[in-house]
């Protein structure tokens, strides 16, 4: 597949500083900013990937992380326009801010010993659960540019083998070649500080890393909830924000609005940090886990079959039942997580938490 016709994503690391003079506010105009500035976020969930990172004292010129994950550019553009205009947004600098997109790599690899150590050809980007997220910048020098690819397919077939030896380690890499002031934008996912640090220590030595122009600043970041991050910042506590601010009890998240979904088309939309495609048959609206379970595809992507209400994974015609995840037909083996849905007005809502899947 030409690199051009790729479907890849935009990722964007926005580190956020807080003013201090926030946390000299009242109590309770601290609250009612936390609230604004939450549900400022939760409304973009179906728009694109968010995930929050604490970094309070880790660093001191930086608070918190947004790993923010679209189909476009605009998407970002506009959260960003959106927490500015937030009362918090007022007091929030951003010292740092990576953009980059996923591409393949230009590189062959063997075989991943785990699917986790598939980094190399991720086109998607999916966060684990890991407690950690280590990022930096990196830049290669011109002279790696001047190699002949088989040399520097050599020294990056060495460089992997290194990585391999981590598997609790998971790489995220994304280009940012002409988009930003950085080639590459890294983003380790790790539950422990130690082995990352032991991974890196190792890479040192690699052939590869005498060619590593610049790899700073690096950042330590730790995975919390939304309201967790918020709590770090001071101030009147999150807790005590989101008991006052009026929610919905019934478990179920807005996602995107009827209209957006004509019969006959598909969506794919981001909940619970997660890419859930939706499908309209014949008016009824269903949701199930985007990613196949066998070579990851798009399944928002793939063909429906209205008569059977299931859909066909576009890559190696795997087959979903569109009402419980089950799989119908295909290579697949395992079944996709399935969510409840229901309409409210024009807005389309799914369950927090998908149905447990349906053996297959």
């Amino acid at each position: 597949m030409a690199a051009g016709s790729e479907k890849r994503q935009v990722v964007r690391y926005a580190f956020y500083k807080l003013d201090p003079a926030w946390r000299r506010l009242t109590a309770e105009r601290q609250a009612t900013a936390k609230i604004e500035f939450g549900e400022t976020l939760e409304r973009y969930h179906g728009r694109l990937l968010l995930r929050p990172y604490g970094l309070v004292g880790i660093r001191g010129d930086t608070d918190f992380l947004l790993w923010q994950v679209s189909e476009d550019l605009d998407a970002l553009v506009e959260l960003q326009t959106a927490l500015n205009r937030t009362d918090l947004g007022g007091y929030l600098a951003i010292p740092y801010s990576y953009l980059a997109m996923t591409r393949r790599s230009i590189y062959e690899f063997p075989a991943p010993a785990t699917p986790d150590q598939a980094h190399e050809q991720r086109l998607v980007i999916q966060p684990s659960a890991a407690k950690y997220l280590f990022v930096y910048p990196f830049i290669k020098t011109r002279a790696w540019y001047a190699l002949p690819k088989q040399e520097r397919q050599r020294m990056m077939d060495e460089h992997v083998r290194i990585g391999r030896k981590y598997p609790t380690i998971r790489l995220n890499t994304t280009y940012s070649y002409g988009l930003d002031d950085q080639e590459f934008i890294v983003a380790f996912e790790g539950d422990n500080p130690g082995e990352f640090l032991d991974l890196v220590m190792e890479l040192r030595e690699s052939e590869a890393s005498s060619y590593t122009l610049r790899d700073t600043p690096t950042f330590t970041c730790v995975q919390m909830s939304l309201w967790d991050m918020l709590d770090t910042l001071g101030g009147a506590g999150a807790a005590e924000a989101v008991a006052r601010r009026p929610t919905r009890t019934d478990g179920f998240t807005p996602v995107a609005s009827v209209s957006e979904l004509p019969p006959g088309s598909a969506k794919r939309v981001y909940a619970a940090n997660e890419a859930v495609a939706l499908f309209n048959v014949n008016g009824t609206i269903y949701a199930i886990a985007n990613r196949c379970t066998h070579a990851r595809a798009s399944l928002s992507e793939g063909t429906v079959d209205a008569a059977r209400c299931a859909v066909t994974c576009p890559w190696h015609e795997g087959v979903f039942s569109l009402e419980t995840g089950r799989v119908l037909g295909g290579p697949p083996v395992h079944p996709v997580a399935a969510y409840q849905v229901k309409l409210d007005g024009d807005t389309i809502l799914i369950a927090h938490e998908a149905r447990e899947p349906a053996v297959s």
